[in-house]
């Protein structure tokens, strides 16, 4: 069984992601680096133990990465479906952090509500992981750094634009930004920007990295000359009954090849998957060489097991 980095000492919880340091998650990428090229050497290291998986929304991604990479790391994952019943329905979330405590050793959960998962993590004396909530999901800002690192090879110089809804992606691309001196550009509609809390939050931490942080309105500006390019669907889970409004604001936010040609030469384009091709993308753009969608979702496995190993060793 491996070990894990000495200089990793992981928070106890992944909540909204600002637990980690830039140190720790510099650690976490080096351990993910190390799980993706040698897997086998960690084939027993949660041996076990055991994961509650506590998801009120729909999830390819996330399920199977969670599922498949803590068997992987010899333990064993319990799915609970809440799609049908909210958590807090059927009895309190204090009462199912205080139960799932004596049972497994750590819960990933994918909620509506982003006080549902500081409701468990604040109940229950085992590790928390936010799988998504409607203001944070710091797994796939993990992965997506990740993927931009081994692309690149450095963030410090790289400029990375985010063109659509200032939603749980984009705050979480802030907050790993701001931690890792990362150039971000944020281009949003007027109304849809990011929640001003997490970007003042951000800023703090940018001031310790030195990295850059733009909000604006015009999608050129913001993808000039950038080495990747980042949007998401323009309507959540949650909000289905705005799609349509959505479907209109956003409509000059597309990343389509024009838009995306305004990048730098070698730029990449990124996004977390479901995509809704000819709304938030065209074809053209997320299914042309360019496009790092299917390395970034094969690196949520890589990074959730480092979270794993991380949290629950």
């Amino acid at each position: 069984m491996s070990t894990l980095p000495v200089a990793l000492t992981a928070p106890r919880d992944l909540v909204t992601g600002s637990e980690f340091s830039s140190a720790q998650i510099r650690e976490l990428f080096h351990l993910a680096a190390s799980v993706k090229a040698r897997p086998e050497r960690y084939r027993s290291a949660l041996a076990g133990r055991f994961l509650a998986l506590i998801f009120e929304k729909p999830s390819l991604r996330t399920r199977v990465t969670f599922e498949v990479g803590m068997a992987s790391l010899g333990g064993a994952a319990v799915f609970l479906d809440h799609q049908g019943s909210r958590l807090g329905m059927r009895e309190s979330v204090p009462d199912v952090a205080r139960n799932l405590e004596r049972w497994v050793h750590g819960i990933v959960a994918r909620t509506f509500s982003q006080s549902t998962i500081e409701e468990l993590a604040a109940h229950a004396a085992i590790p928390v992981i936010n799988a998504l909530s409607d203001r944070f999901h710091p797994c796939q800002a993990l992965a997506d750094f990740f993927t931009l690192e081994e692309h690149f090879r450095n963030l410090k110089d790289l400029t990375l634009a985010y063109v659509g809804d200032g939603n749980n992606v984009c705050h979480s691309l802030l907050l790993t930004a701001a931690r890792l001196g990362a150039h971000l550009r944020i281009a949003t509609p007027k109304g849809y920007e990011p929640d001003a809390a997490v970007v003042a939050e951000a800023r703090r931490a940018a001031r310790d990295s030195r990295a850059k942080i733009e909000l604006l309105h015009d999608p050129a500006e913001a993808v000039a000359g950038a080495q990747a390019v980042y949007t998401d669907v323009w309507a959540s889970m949650g909000q289905e009954a705005e799609a349509a409004t959505r479907e209109k604001i956003f409509a000059p936010y597309q990343v389509n090849e024009a838009l995306f040609a305004l990048a730098a030469p070698d730029a990449v384009f990124l996004h977390c998957l479901p995509a809704h091709r000819g709304s938030e993308v065209t074809a053209g753009v997320i299914d042309s060489p360019r496009s790092l969608v299917y390395q970034q979702a094969e690196n949520r496995l890589h990074v959730q097991k480092a979270i794993l190993l991380a949290l629950l060793s």
